[in-house]
Protein backbone atom coordinates (compact mmCIF):
# COMPACT_ATOMS: atom_id res chain seq x y z
CA UNK A 1 0.00 0.00 0.00
CA UNK A 2 3.13 2.47 1.28
CA UNK A 3 4.22 1.76 -2.50
CA UNK A 4 1.23 2.64 -4.21
CA UNK A 5 0.80 6.17 -2.30
CA UNK A 6 4.57 6.67 -3.23
CA UNK A 7 3.62 6.34 -7.09
CA UNK A 8 0.27 8.38 -7.29
CA UNK A 9 2.10 10.81 -5.02
CA UNK A 10 4.85 10.61 -7.59
CA UNK A 11 2.74 11.97 -10.58
CA UNK A 12 3.42 15.40 -10.82
CA UNK A 13 0.75 18.37 -10.68
CA UNK A 14 0.80 19.52 -14.33
CA UNK A 15 0.04 16.06 -15.33
CA UNK A 16 -2.97 15.55 -13.40
CA UNK A 17 -3.86 18.98 -13.90
CA UNK A 18 -3.46 18.12 -17.84
CA UNK A 19 -6.09 14.85 -17.33
CA UNK A 20 -8.31 16.86 -15.48
CA UNK A 21 -8.39 19.45 -18.38
CA UNK A 22 -8.52 17.15 -21.16
CA UNK A 23 -11.41 15.36 -19.24
CA UNK A 24 -13.47 18.64 -18.90
CA UNK A 25 -13.21 19.21 -22.74
CA UNK A 26 -14.33 15.74 -23.62
CA UNK A 27 -17.57 16.37 -21.66
CA UNK A 28 -17.74 19.71 -22.72
CA UNK A 29 -17.25 18.74 -26.80
CA UNK A 30 -20.17 16.76 -27.43
CA UNK A 31 -22.95 19.68 -27.06
CA UNK A 32 -20.12 22.00 -28.65
CA UNK A 33 -19.98 20.07 -31.63
CA UNK A 34 -24.27 19.64 -31.75
CA UNK A 35 -23.98 23.43 -31.61
CA UNK A 36 -21.42 24.04 -34.42
CA UNK A 37 -23.77 22.40 -37.51
CA UNK A 38 -23.82 24.19 -39.63
CA UNK A 39 -20.67 25.15 -40.40
CA UNK A 40 -21.27 25.93 -44.27
CA UNK A 41 -24.03 26.76 -47.14
CA UNK A 42 -26.33 23.87 -46.91
CA UNK A 43 -27.12 22.55 -50.53
CA UNK A 44 -30.83 21.11 -50.98
CA UNK A 45 -30.98 19.02 -53.69
CA UNK A 46 -34.02 19.11 -55.63
CA UNK A 47 -34.64 15.95 -58.00
CA UNK A 48 -36.85 17.51 -60.25
CA UNK A 49 -36.68 20.71 -62.45
CA UNK A 50 -37.84 24.45 -61.01
CA UNK A 51 -41.83 24.49 -60.61
CA UNK A 52 -43.00 20.87 -59.22
CA UNK A 53 -43.98 20.54 -55.57
CA UNK A 54 -40.60 19.57 -54.83
CA UNK A 55 -38.72 22.50 -55.65
CA UNK A 56 -41.49 24.66 -54.02
CA UNK A 57 -41.16 23.07 -50.58
CA UNK A 58 -37.21 23.22 -50.65
CA UNK A 59 -37.90 26.81 -51.77
CA UNK A 60 -40.11 27.50 -48.57
CA UNK A 61 -37.57 25.89 -46.39
CA UNK A 62 -34.59 27.73 -47.76
CA UNK A 63 -36.40 30.94 -47.35
CA UNK A 64 -37.91 30.31 -44.05
CA UNK A 65 -34.92 28.17 -42.08
CA UNK A 66 -32.97 29.55 -39.20
CA UNK A 67 -30.05 27.33 -39.22
CA UNK A 68 -27.13 30.27 -39.31
CA UNK A 69 -26.30 29.34 -42.53
CA UNK A 70 -27.53 29.74 -46.23
CA UNK A 71 -29.43 26.63 -47.36
CA UNK A 72 -29.37 26.86 -51.50
CA UNK A 73 -31.78 24.68 -53.92
CA UNK A 74 -30.11 22.58 -56.32
CA UNK A 75 -31.85 21.28 -58.92
CA UNK A 76 -30.86 17.97 -60.56
CA UNK A 77 -33.08 16.65 -62.38
CA UNK A 78 -33.32 13.47 -65.12
CA UNK A 79 -34.00 9.50 -64.75
CA UNK A 80 -36.73 9.66 -62.75
CA UNK A 81 -35.18 12.02 -59.59
CA UNK A 82 -31.82 9.03 -59.46
CA UNK A 83 -29.20 11.57 -60.85
CA UNK A 84 -30.00 14.48 -57.78
CA UNK A 85 -30.72 11.29 -54.98
CA UNK A 86 -27.31 9.61 -56.43
CA UNK A 87 -25.29 12.78 -55.51
CA UNK A 88 -26.79 12.90 -51.92
CA UNK A 89 -26.13 9.49 -51.42
CA UNK A 90 -22.64 10.07 -52.38
CA UNK A 91 -21.89 13.34 -50.41
CA UNK A 92 -20.05 13.61 -47.27
CA UNK A 93 -22.66 12.84 -44.05
CA UNK A 94 -22.05 15.88 -42.04
CA UNK A 95 -25.58 17.48 -42.81
CA UNK A 96 -24.36 19.51 -45.48
CA UNK A 97 -25.87 18.33 -48.23
CA UNK A 98 -29.64 16.95 -48.31
CA UNK A 99 -32.19 15.69 -50.70
CA UNK A 100 -35.59 16.58 -51.08
CA UNK A 101 -36.91 13.00 -51.76
CA UNK A 102 -40.57 11.94 -53.15
CA UNK A 103 -42.30 9.11 -53.70
CA UNK A 104 -40.48 8.03 -56.60
CA UNK A 105 -37.15 8.49 -55.61
CA UNK A 106 -37.59 6.81 -52.57
CA UNK A 107 -40.25 4.05 -52.85
CA UNK A 108 -41.05 3.55 -56.50
CA UNK A 109 -37.31 3.69 -58.51
CA UNK A 110 -35.92 0.66 -56.81
CA UNK A 111 -38.79 -1.82 -58.01
CA UNK A 112 -38.51 0.27 -60.99
CA UNK A 113 -35.23 -0.07 -62.54
CA UNK A 114 -33.19 -2.70 -63.30
CA UNK A 115 -29.97 -0.97 -62.00
CA UNK A 116 -30.35 1.49 -59.26
CA UNK A 117 -27.05 3.97 -58.42
CA UNK A 118 -27.91 3.93 -54.92
CA UNK A 119 -30.27 2.17 -52.39
CA UNK A 120 -33.33 3.66 -50.91
CA UNK A 121 -33.20 2.77 -48.25
CA UNK A 122 -29.56 2.00 -47.03
CA UNK A 123 -27.52 5.04 -48.48
CA UNK A 124 -29.61 7.95 -47.19
CA UNK A 125 -30.85 9.01 -43.21
CA UNK A 126 -34.27 9.82 -42.80
CA UNK A 127 -35.02 13.38 -41.54
CA UNK A 128 -38.81 14.04 -42.01
CA UNK A 129 -41.96 13.36 -44.04
CA UNK A 130 -42.80 17.11 -44.95
CA UNK A 131 -46.27 17.01 -47.43
CA UNK A 132 -48.51 15.16 -49.38
CA UNK A 133 -50.61 15.98 -52.03
CA UNK A 134 -52.66 13.73 -54.43
CA UNK A 135 -52.47 13.79 -58.34
CA UNK A 136 -54.80 15.28 -60.44
CA UNK A 137 -56.11 13.80 -63.89
CA UNK A 138 -56.33 16.94 -66.34
CA UNK A 139 -57.06 16.51 -70.15
CA UNK A 140 -56.34 18.64 -72.56
CA UNK A 141 -59.72 21.28 -73.32
CA UNK A 142 -60.06 19.03 -76.61
CA UNK A 143 -60.52 16.14 -75.73
CA UNK A 144 -64.40 14.62 -75.60
CA UNK A 145 -64.19 13.67 -72.16
CA UNK A 146 -65.85 15.46 -69.15
CA UNK A 147 -65.77 12.49 -66.67
CA UNK A 148 -63.80 9.48 -65.49
CA UNK A 149 -66.32 6.79 -66.62
CA UNK A 150 -66.24 8.62 -70.26
CA UNK A 151 -62.11 8.81 -70.30
CA UNK A 152 -62.56 4.98 -69.80
CA UNK A 153 -65.14 4.39 -72.23
CA UNK A 154 -62.99 6.69 -74.93
CA UNK A 155 -59.68 4.47 -74.15
CA UNK A 156 -61.59 1.52 -74.85
CA UNK A 157 -62.77 2.33 -78.33
CA UNK A 158 -59.63 3.87 -79.41
CA UNK A 159 -57.05 1.87 -77.41
CA UNK A 160 -53.23 2.98 -77.62
CA UNK A 161 -55.02 6.78 -79.03
CA UNK A 162 -54.26 8.61 -76.12
CA UNK A 163 -50.68 9.28 -75.14
CA UNK A 164 -50.26 10.10 -70.63
CA UNK A 165 -46.95 13.01 -70.26
CA UNK A 166 -44.91 12.38 -66.79
CA UNK A 167 -41.83 14.43 -65.41
CA UNK A 168 -40.13 11.15 -65.85
CA UNK A 169 -40.00 7.37 -65.35
CA UNK A 170 -41.03 5.93 -61.67
CA UNK A 171 -42.16 9.10 -61.10
CA UNK A 172 -45.69 9.42 -59.23
CA UNK A 173 -47.52 10.87 -62.32
CA UNK A 174 -46.20 7.86 -64.20
CA UNK A 175 -47.33 5.50 -61.85
CA UNK A 176 -50.68 6.41 -61.52
CA UNK A 177 -51.19 6.33 -65.30
CA UNK A 178 -49.79 2.57 -64.93
CA UNK A 179 -52.68 1.92 -62.01
CA UNK A 180 -55.22 3.41 -64.16
CA UNK A 181 -54.51 1.25 -67.11
CA UNK A 182 -54.17 -1.76 -64.84
CA UNK A 183 -57.29 -1.09 -62.66
CA UNK A 184 -59.37 -0.03 -65.63
CA UNK A 185 -58.20 -2.77 -68.49
CA UNK A 186 -57.61 0.34 -71.13
CA UNK A 187 -53.87 0.85 -72.67
CA UNK A 188 -51.84 4.19 -73.54
CA UNK A 189 -48.94 5.35 -74.40
CA UNK A 190 -46.67 6.60 -71.45
CA UNK A 191 -44.33 9.79 -72.73
CA UNK A 192 -41.75 10.69 -70.52
CA UNK A 193 -40.15 13.92 -70.44
CA UNK A 194 -37.73 15.78 -68.43
CA UNK A 195 -39.57 18.01 -66.15
CA UNK A 196 -42.76 19.50 -65.88
CA UNK A 197 -42.50 22.63 -67.67
CA UNK A 198 -41.50 20.56 -70.63
CA UNK A 199 -44.57 18.00 -71.18
CA UNK A 200 -47.70 20.87 -69.94
CA UNK A 201 -47.15 23.08 -73.51
CA UNK A 202 -47.36 19.57 -74.95
CA UNK A 203 -51.38 18.92 -72.74
CA UNK A 204 -52.37 22.51 -73.59
CA UNK A 205 -51.50 21.93 -77.78
CA UNK A 206 -53.12 18.50 -77.64
CA UNK A 207 -49.69 16.55 -78.47
CA UNK A 208 -50.18 14.44 -75.43
CA UNK A 209 -53.98 14.31 -74.25
CA UNK A 210 -53.20 13.57 -70.08
CA UNK A 211 -51.13 14.04 -66.94
CA UNK A 212 -51.48 12.44 -63.46
CA UNK A 213 -50.00 15.82 -62.53
CA UNK A 214 -49.08 16.95 -58.79
CA UNK A 215 -52.20 18.83 -57.57
CA UNK A 216 -49.87 21.67 -56.70
CA UNK A 217 -48.73 22.22 -60.03
CA UNK A 218 -52.27 21.49 -62.08
CA UNK A 219 -54.60 22.91 -59.97
CA UNK A 220 -53.78 26.88 -60.98
CA UNK A 221 -53.73 25.60 -64.47
CA UNK A 222 -57.20 23.92 -64.36
CA UNK A 223 -58.75 26.79 -62.69
CA UNK A 224 -57.76 28.76 -64.95
CA UNK A 225 -59.39 26.85 -67.65
CA UNK A 226 -55.83 26.26 -69.62
CA UNK A 227 -56.61 22.58 -68.79
CA UNK A 228 -59.72 20.09 -67.72
CA UNK A 229 -59.61 18.57 -64.36
CA UNK A 230 -61.20 15.02 -64.19
CA UNK A 231 -60.06 13.63 -60.78
CA UNK A 232 -57.73 13.78 -57.70
CA UNK A 233 -55.90 10.57 -56.60
CA UNK A 234 -56.12 10.64 -53.31
CA UNK A 235 -59.31 8.19 -50.70
CA UNK A 236 -60.34 11.46 -50.06
CA UNK A 237 -61.52 14.66 -51.87
CA UNK A 238 -58.59 17.46 -50.75
CA UNK A 239 -60.09 20.43 -49.28
CA UNK A 240 -57.73 22.98 -52.09
CA UNK A 241 -60.29 20.99 -54.88
CA UNK A 242 -64.00 19.84 -53.29
CA UNK A 243 -65.18 20.01 -56.30
CA UNK A 244 -63.10 17.66 -58.22
CA UNK A 245 -63.90 13.62 -57.72
CA UNK A 246 -61.51 10.91 -56.37
CA UNK A 247 -60.20 8.39 -58.80
CA UNK A 248 -62.16 6.28 -56.48
CA UNK A 249 -65.61 7.27 -56.71
CA UNK A 250 -65.54 5.37 -60.02
CA UNK A 251 -62.81 3.11 -59.69
CA UNK A 252 -62.56 1.72 -56.12
CA UNK A 253 -59.65 0.75 -54.26
CA UNK A 254 -57.72 3.99 -56.44
CA UNK A 255 -55.29 5.01 -54.89
CA UNK A 256 -51.81 7.20 -55.35
CA UNK A 257 -50.78 9.65 -52.97
CA UNK A 258 -47.61 11.55 -53.94
CA UNK A 259 -45.43 12.62 -50.98
CA UNK A 260 -41.85 14.83 -50.33
CA UNK A 261 -39.62 14.19 -47.61
CA UNK A 262 -36.29 15.29 -46.50
CA UNK A 263 -33.30 12.75 -46.44
CA UNK A 264 -29.28 13.04 -45.88
CA UNK A 265 -27.01 10.62 -46.58
CA UNK A 266 -26.75 7.77 -44.28
CA UNK A 267 -24.93 7.88 -41.28
CA UNK A 268 -25.41 11.34 -40.84
CA UNK A 269 -24.59 12.15 -37.07
CA UNK A 270 -27.89 11.87 -35.36
CA UNK A 271 -27.37 15.57 -33.46
CA UNK A 272 -27.57 16.89 -37.21
CA UNK A 273 -30.59 14.57 -37.77
CA UNK A 274 -32.66 15.91 -34.63
CA UNK A 275 -31.77 19.69 -35.37
CA UNK A 276 -32.67 19.70 -39.01
CA UNK A 277 -35.83 17.38 -37.78
CA UNK A 278 -36.53 20.36 -35.58
CA UNK A 279 -35.89 23.06 -38.29
CA UNK A 280 -38.08 21.33 -40.93
CA UNK A 281 -40.99 21.19 -37.85
CA UNK A 282 -40.41 24.94 -37.17
CA UNK A 283 -41.06 25.83 -40.85
CA UNK A 284 -43.93 23.88 -42.17
CA UNK A 285 -46.20 24.66 -38.96
CA UNK A 286 -45.41 28.18 -39.67
CA UNK A 287 -48.99 29.80 -40.35
CA UNK A 288 -47.89 31.78 -43.42
CA UNK A 289 -46.33 28.62 -44.82
CA UNK A 290 -49.39 26.10 -43.71
CA UNK A 291 -51.43 28.66 -46.08
CA UNK A 292 -49.45 28.29 -48.58
CA UNK A 293 -49.39 24.14 -48.94
CA UNK A 294 -53.46 24.64 -48.48
CA UNK A 295 -53.67 26.50 -51.30
CA UNK A 296 -51.35 24.54 -53.55
CA UNK A 297 -53.60 21.45 -52.22
CA UNK A 298 -50.43 20.21 -50.19
CA UNK A 299 -51.51 18.67 -46.77
CA UNK A 300 -48.40 19.11 -44.45
CA UNK A 301 -47.42 15.21 -42.64
CA UNK A 302 -44.86 16.23 -40.17
CA UNK A 303 -42.90 13.18 -38.75
CA UNK A 304 -40.04 12.26 -36.50
CA UNK A 305 -36.97 10.45 -38.74
CA UNK A 306 -38.72 6.83 -37.31
CA UNK A 307 -41.82 7.97 -38.24
CA UNK A 308 -40.96 8.40 -42.03
CA UNK A 309 -38.38 5.25 -42.23
CA UNK A 310 -41.64 3.33 -41.15
CA UNK A 311 -43.51 5.07 -44.23
CA UNK A 312 -41.48 4.64 -46.21
CA UNK A 313 -41.20 1.02 -45.94
CA UNK A 314 -44.70 0.38 -46.59
CA UNK A 315 -45.12 2.72 -49.49
CA UNK A 316 -41.80 0.42 -51.12
CA UNK A 317 -44.38 -2.65 -50.84
CA UNK A 318 -47.52 -1.17 -51.94
CA UNK A 319 -45.40 0.26 -54.83
CA UNK A 320 -43.15 -2.76 -56.08
CA UNK A 321 -46.71 -4.73 -55.78
CA UNK A 322 -48.46 -2.09 -58.43
CA UNK A 323 -45.34 -2.13 -60.65
CA UNK A 324 -45.16 -6.12 -60.94
CA UNK A 325 -49.02 -6.08 -61.18
CA UNK A 326 -48.71 -3.53 -64.24
CA UNK A 327 -45.86 -4.83 -66.00
CA UNK A 328 -44.15 -0.98 -65.93
CA UNK A 329 -40.53 -0.81 -66.55
CA UNK A 330 -38.41 1.97 -67.31
CA UNK A 331 -37.73 2.64 -70.55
Amino acid sequence: MKNSSIARNACPRWVTGLICGLGWMALAGAPAQAQTYPTKTIRLVVTFPTGGAPDILARLFSEKSQLGQTVVVDNKPGAGGNIGSDVVAKAVADGHTLVMGTVGTHSINGSLYEKMPFDMVKNFSPIALIASAPNLLVVNNDLPVKSVPELIAYMKANPNKLSFGSPGVGTSVHMSGELFKSMTGTSMTHAPYKGRQFYIPDLVGGSIQLVFDNMPSALPMAKEGKIRALAQTTAKRSPAAPDVPTMAEFIPGFEATTWFAMFAPANTPKHVIDKLNAEVLRVFKLPDVQERLKTLGLDAVLSSPEELAKYQGTEITKWAKVIKESGAKAE
